[in-house]
């Protein structure tokens, strides 16, 4: 068997492009080595897959002919490349290319094979808007850009399904935390200001969002699992995630208990479009895939910790 993971390079992608080599799938990594944030570590996780023989090419998805790596010997395309999170410097055109026209050059790509890959499309929690708590066949309200392209993208995919153009899913993920985390997320940035005697910026009233906060080899477990289940998977939309509910305030306990040491807060302005509330309803997950994560907090935070020493 052979995959495609895009945004290879990233934090799950990268996770991910392990797990499919370590299953003896061949793996092809895609990165457009985005300078949305430092890419030295970017760099270091495709070292990461450089030795464990995973090559990463770098493709912009928007830009690049895409018809020599997306091919009839191609089994699996694992979607991951996107424009992330809620950014002030980010436009609305970096999400619409990134995360709309990009995924459509690849199903495009697809559709003109004999022999179509199946297409897993990764998905996000914020297509449901500031209350994530919803099942996959409730209507989505979403309230950032990120969630508009990624609802518009995952849209794309399932239209191409629906016309048997190919086969794919989409998979909706939850707060995702682990190592290689992007340093402009919570844990790696909690983590470095504990560790190096930062000011943490909290975002006002953030302190009491909740979150479905999922470790990302309980994510990639989820993700793996559609290997097999592809017809049943097919033209569905599943939510990925833990049913246990953390704040934000409990998640920075939590770094603090791990580290054994305060972590000092500098309050911010409130971020619009960030969300309230994230909780999976994993119902359909586990009835179809057998979806079970089981990673506590304490236990995710700890491997964090961990790989945080170990790199930096």
């Amino acid at each position: 068997m052979k995959a495609i993971v895009t945004g290879a390079a990233g934090f799950i992608g990268s996770h991910m492009a392990e797990r499919l080599m370590e299953n003896g799938i061949e793996v092809i990594g895609i990165d457009n080595y985005s300078p949305y944030y430092d890419l030295s570590l970017k760099k270091l996780n495709e070292l990461a897959l450089l030795k464990k023989g995973i090559k990463v090419l770098d493709i912009d998805l928007r830009y690049n002919d895409l018809a020599e790596v997306i091919t009839e010997e191609v089994d699996h395309i694992f979607h991951f490349a996107a424009q992330p999170g809620i950014s002030s410097v980010c436009t609305f055109e970096d999400y619409h290319t990134n995360n709309v026209i990009g995924t459509q050059r690849i199903l495009d790509a697809i559709e003109s094979l004999n022999k179509k890959p199946y297409f897993v499309n990764i998905a996000t929690s914020s297509i449901y808007g500031l209350e994530a708590t919803l099942r996959e066949d409730q209507a989505p309200f979403p309230a950032s850009w990120y969630g508009v392209t990624k609802l518009a993208a995952e849209q794309l995919v399932l239209a191409y399904s629906r016309r048997n153009l190919l086969k794919g899913t989409s998979l909706r993920l939850y707060s995702v935390y682990g190592p290689r985390e992007r340093p402009d997320k919570l844990y790696t940035r909690l983590i470095d200001c504990g560790l190096n005697d930062k000011h943490f910026p909290l975002y006002k009233g953030s302190e009491k969002h909740l979150r479905s906060f999922t470790y990302v080899q309980d994510i990639i477990d989820g993700i793996m699992s559609v290997i097999g289940k592809e017809e049943e998977c097919n033209g569905e939309i599943f939510n990925l995630g833990t049913e246990e509910e953390n704040s934000t305030a409990i998640g920075i306990e939590t770094v603090e208990t791990v580290l054994q040491k305060k972590i000092e807060i500098e309050e911010h302005p409130a971020r619009p479009g960030d969300q309230n509330r994230t909780k999976a309803n994993i119902d359909k997950a586990r009835r179809i895939l057998g979806y079970d994560p089981r990673t506590s907090l304490t236990e995710g935070i700890e491997a964090q910790v961990k790989w945080f020493k170990e790199t930096f």
